[in-house]
């Protein structure tokens, strides 16, 4: 029976660092569904779909490939799009086009089947509650809007994201009401869920409380 992390929180709490670092620690493969989202928002732009081309993104969401490689790459159509879909223009729609019902169904059928058969950790909005409700370990990560929008600006600024700190603490801001209100999916926090505060704490020290959990 293969084992299962499952992590949720919400916009730059750290999950997808500490998913990472996990994966190597604790042998896991893991599966970032919050980029299976990210493709479907770089494929509508890249066939010229707005938000109300509903129909249209339904039916493209259920056609792509995307693929996750051992060095960590992400492909959509067997295209390297790692870089492409952390793109201001991807972030300003992929909350929405999360939140259409037909395209998570597509995404969940998909990181399902990424899940069956290995070891995986995998992080997002709803893992714990609806993707993998069955996850041997599963952890919600938090901190404060302030700190999140911190830590965002300084990934932004590494990749040369032209973004001010201010509009990233707005779409974050966005990000966090839409998510914890979608109709389907939504973020929420559990009585299975292990709470981590990460304000005040390194993505060491995330690491390590995990580790303990899933240890004991």
């Amino acid at each position: 029976m293969s084992k299962i992390v499952a992590i949720d929180g919400p916009a730059g709490s750290g999950k997808g660092t500490v998913a990472e670092i996990l994966s190597e620690k604790c042998n896991l493969i893991n599966i970032d569904t919050g980029a299976t989202y990210r493709c479907v928002a770089l494929a509508a732009l890249n066939n010229n779909l707005t938000l109300d081309n509903v129909d249209e993104i339904v039916e493209l969401s259920g056609k792509i490939k995307i693929e996750f490689t051992p060095d960590k790459r992400v492909l959509l159509d067997n295209k390297d799009v790692t870089d492409a879909i952390r793109s201001k223009e991807v972030t300003s729609i992929v909350s929405p086009i999360s939140s259409i019902l037909k395209v998570r169904e597509n995404m969940v059928k998909l990181q399902r089947e990424m899940a069956k058969n290995y070891d995986v950790v995998m992080e997002g909005r709803d893992i714990t509650t609806v993707v993998l409700p069955n996850a041997n370990y599963k952890f919600y990560l938090d901190a404060t809007l302030e700190e999140r929008a911190n830590r965002r600006y300084k990934q932004y600024q590494e990749k040369g994201i032209d973004m001010t700190l201010e509009e990233i603490k707005e779409n974050i801001s966005k990000r966090d009401y839409n998510d914890m209100h979608k109709e389907v999916g939504s973020l929420i926090r559990t009585d299975e869920q292990v709470y981590i505060d990460s304000t005040n704490m390194t993505i060491e020290e995330v690491v390590n409380k995990m580790i303990e959990v899933i240890e004991e």
